[in-house]
């Protein structure tokens, strides 16, 4: 294998970074319903103290042609050429708690080599553990709170907050990797799979960044401040309810739904709250393309000049 550390650099920082710290991780990439990890990560770096301890090397690690970096062309000239970013953080929660945030690009190349690259990094700071989040669209309705998947060897939680535990074979993340060797050497890791509402799988949702929140909260102790997402939440979720209440067709496919989803929390015989005992989906298009349409409308609200 690759030498791991020719991946990353550390900075002066690391030197400062005490022992036992839990590391949080979310990467974008491949999967990102609701905006999940984008939203938790940057919301994370906008309201939280931090600084870089790490950086990886997104030449060795990124595909660009796949995910082009963003750069503005101002009349006759370039400016501001925006470089993707993979990076190790010391950040210090609400109440001042450290901790190491993994958060950037999910690499396209040498996952083996970024995985050692990981562990290596755990082992020099001697992580106490490492959650991870990422988020899949699910037939669920957005009246119901978000449900998690849970994987790792942090049992505790599997048993207290994992809703859905198939028997599945799966696309994996780089982070997935990550869990897997971290699983091998003994320690401690946990995942989070958030269970977004598929209709709201394409929108920036804020109800999936707290539960990111809320999820890693639950693994790590530690406090985030979330009053922000929540006012912004219960806004995005006053505009969905009120398009489903004018649409009484767009209303019982919902209600659909949540008659699925409450009978598979209550027990009930359904595999999954994906299905009912034929196996069928509930119909999702129709769904979706009711709440496209209201919230390409709202889009084009948000983007018109203020008077």
């Amino acid at each position: 294998m690759l030498d791991p550390d020719e991946i990353y650099t550390l900075t002066a920082d690391a030197a400062g970074v005490p022992e036992g710290l839990h590391l949080v991780a979310g990467l974008t990439g491949f999967a990102d319903a609701g905006g999940a990890v984008s939203q938790f990560t940057e919301y994370l770096l906008a309201t939280l103290e931090h600084e870089v301890i790490a950086e990886f090397d997104a030449d060795l690690l990124l595909d660009y042609r796949a995910r082009r970096p963003i750069i503005y062309f101002d009349q006759d000239h370039l400016t501001d050429y925006q470089p993707p970013r993979l990076r190790l953080y010391l950040a210090r929660d609400e109440i001042g708690q450290p901790f190491l945030l993994l958060a950037g690009f999910e690499p396209d190349f040498r996952w083996e080599q970024f995985t050692a690259a990981v562990l290596s990094l755990v082992a020099r700071f001697t992580v106490s553990s490492t959650t991870w989040v990422h988020a899949i669209p699910m037939p669920v309705p957005h009246t119901r709170p978000i449900g998690v998947t849970v994987s790792g060897n942090r049992t505790d939680l599997i048993e207290s907050m994992s809703v859905w535990r198939p028997h599945t074979q799966v696309p994996a993340n780089a982070l997935h990797l990550v869990e897997f060797r971290l699983q091998e050497i003994g320690a401690w890791t946990v995942g989070y799979v958030l269970l977004i509402p598929h209709y709201l799988a394409d929108t920036e949702y804020p109800s999936a960044a707290l539960s990111a929140l809320e999820s890693t909260s639950a693994s790590t102790g530690l406090i985030f401040p979330t009053d922000r997402l929540r006012e912004k939440n219960r806004e995005f979720i006053g505009r969905i309810d009120e398009q489903v209440g004018e649409n009484p067709e767009l209303a019982k496919l919902v209600g659909t739904l949540e008659e699925r989803y409450d009978a598979y929390m209550e027990g009930n015989t359904l595999r999954s709250p994906l299905t009912d005992e034929d196996g069928a989906l509930p119909s999702a298009d129709e769904i979706a393309a009711e709440l496209e349409k209201f919230l390409a409308t709202r889009r084009g609200r948000d983007d018109s000049p203020q008077g």
